[in-house]
């Protein structure tokens, strides 16, 4: 069995590097971090946390991804598949209990690496992914109605059907100039990328509107208008590392998010890794990546930060501008920072309005509708899993999302695996053009002798697939003096089918019929060795192939 070996990409890509990939990687790294800023302030505010975290976030989580990732050009910090995790923890154990759950999700996505699942991990069934990201985007678009809309509410409820009464009730209080402020950032957003493919939309947005909005204060009078400063005490003094009280309770408690954040992290992860391994032409180490997320997500909260993971629209924007080493991602870090210190002060007024809409279009980002479109042309089980994953994740939350969403898609793949598995009987003769394992001169047909019954299986002998031998048998309700069972095209057996043969093997002796087994494959012969089966059924009657068993049949009958 292969050991896990941890190889981050940034010491294998510096072996070869030069001044010309430097200063690609600087120019993308410049322009990632700018596009970054914005975003971290949007999803750290939407999550329940002050602006300042979200940089944090980006700066440390960020540098940790790039210098132990496995994969050269992951962009990481907060995302917004997070941000409806983020804020159910704290509303149910505070921000201390957000950074215990991170920590123990940093853990989680150590193991996984060491463990190697970051293989598995990447098939997870396609519904389930579509089924959360639409019912996220779909929830954070629910949170930011208030903002967008300037609306004058006292609290506004957790819950997502009561959040929607709730606006319904209290919409005769919009805000006129907060609407405005709110829908011109949404366009200046969309127009943006007709015009400049390098400066973000969300910036522009977010320099427009807080100038607009200084100017309306200041000179027209106009105070509606929300800011972050009106919310939140904005500081750019450099945390300091600080580990909560942790209690075994405490622990214990939090292991269910802290796995949803941990398996959600490494999803995500690894799919904006793959889509980027598609673009450059080089393969990440997906097990790397997983360890490099994990300690990105056990240093970050002990400064402050929030979850982290692989983001796909700033990997994207670091690809397309130059990036190719993990050296970009480590520029895009140092500028953040540096944003951080000198200009963290001016955050104090840009628009609450502004960010809304900047989530509204990130939101529709995330949607992918048109995947949700596609999948409901789809087989009905797909369907199922996709409608239950989406209701589940905007009703309830994530986490039972996922969990449920992978219980019915392993009980969806159990029942299609199970009816892969077919078997037959055979009543009269064996044709050898049909049955590669018969060995006969001038193509004879291979005829079975009376007091004989010859039952294949085809396909793996799982649990899935148990009962379907004894119910092919039951149909018969014959009393043969020999069953010979064929499992040529049997690639494995699990512990029930072992079970089941067994059963097979004792009831069979207890009504005085013998049982001969055919063309056990070494794997399947292996498997029922070690379980003590050939004790039940006896070494004489483990046939190589077809002709073999007829002929041990042949005796037991005479």
């Amino acid at each position: 069995m292969n050991t896990f070996a941890f190889k981050p990409k940034l010491v294998s890509t510096l072996r070869n590097y030069n001044k010309k990939t430097f200063m690609a990687d600087l120019m993308a790294g410049v322009i990632v971090g700018i596009v970054a800023l914005p975003l971290a302030i949007a999803f750290a505010i939407a999550s329940g946390v002050s602006p300042e975290k979200g940089i944090i976030t980006a700066v440390v989580a960020g540098f940790l991804v790039s210098v132990f990732g496995g994969s050269r050009v992951q962009i990481g910090g907060p995302t917004g598949a997070f941000i409806i995790i983020i804020y159910g923890i704290i509303q149910q154990y505070g921000i201390q209990g957000l950074t215990i759950a991170t920590l123990m999700a940093g853990v989680f996505l150590v193991l996984f690496g060491v463990l190697r699942l970051g293989t598995i991990i990447k098939y997870i069934p396609y519904p389930i992914v579509v089924g959360f990201t639409s019912g996220i985007a779909v929830t954070i678009f629910t949170t930011q109605i208030k903002d967008l809309f300037g609306l004058q509410m006292d609290a506004v409820p957790s819950d997502f059907v009561e959040k929607w009464i709730a606006y319904f009730h209290d919409f005769g209080t919009v805000d006129v100039w907060t609407t405005i402020v709110g829908i011109v950032s949404v366009l200046i957003i969309a127009v943006t990328p007709k015009f400049s493919k390098k400066i973000p939309g969300s910036l522009i947005a977010i320099i427009v509107m807080t100038v607009a909005a200084l100017l309306l204060k200041n000179f027209a009078g106009v105070t509606s208008i929300e800011t972050i400063g009106d919310r939140f005490s904005i500081s750019s003094a450099l945390p300091e590392a600080q580990m909560p009280p942790l209690s075994w309770e405490v622990i214990k408690s939090l292991v269910p998010p802290a796995l949803t954040i941990a398996i959600l992290g490494a999803i995500e992860s690894l799919l904006s890794a793959t889509v980027a391994d598609g673009v450059i032409g080089h393969h990440h180490d997906s097990n790397t990546e997983l360890v490099g997320q994990g300690i990105a997500n056990l240093v970050s909260p002990l400064f402050g930060g929030i979850p982290a993971t692989g983001a796909i629209a700033r990997t994207m924007t670091n690809i397309n501008n130059g990036g190719r080493t993990p050296v970009a991602g480590i520029v895009h870090a140092a500028v953040l920072l540096l944003i951080f210190l000198f200009l963290m002060p001016l955050a104090q007024y840009i628009p609450m309005a502004c960010l809304a809409g900047v989530l509204v279009v990130v939101s529709y980002g995330m949607c992918g509708w048109r995947s949700f479109v596609m999948l409901m042309k789809n087989p009905k089980s797909d369907v199922t899993v996709l409608l239950i994953t989406f209701f589940l994740t905007i009703i309830f939350d994530l986490t039972v999302a996922i969990e449920v969403g992978l219980i019915i898609a392993c009980l969806l793949f159990m029942r299609r695996m199970a009816e892969t598995t077919d078997v037959k009987a055979i009543l009269d003769e064996i044709d050898p053009e049909e049955d590669t394992d018969v060995k006969l001169e001038n193509n004879e047909h291979l005829t079975i002798p009376k007091g004989v019954e010859v039952y294949e299986i085809n396909g793996p002998y799982f649990f899935g697939a148990g009962n379907r031998f004894e119910e092919v048998m039951a149909s018969f309700g014959s009393r043969p003096k020999v069953r010979i069972i064929r499992m040529r095209k049997v690639p494995f057996v699990d512990s029930t089918g072992i079970h089941n043969l067994t059963n097979l093997c004792v009831m069979s002796k207890r009504e005085g019929i013998e049982i001969v087994l055919s063309g056990v494959n070494p794997k399947v012969h292996g498997v029922l060795q070690h379980a003590g089966f050939y004790d039940i059924v006896g070494e004489e009657n483990i046939c190589s192939h077809i002709n073999l068993a007829l002929a041990r049949a042949r005796q037991l009958v005479g």
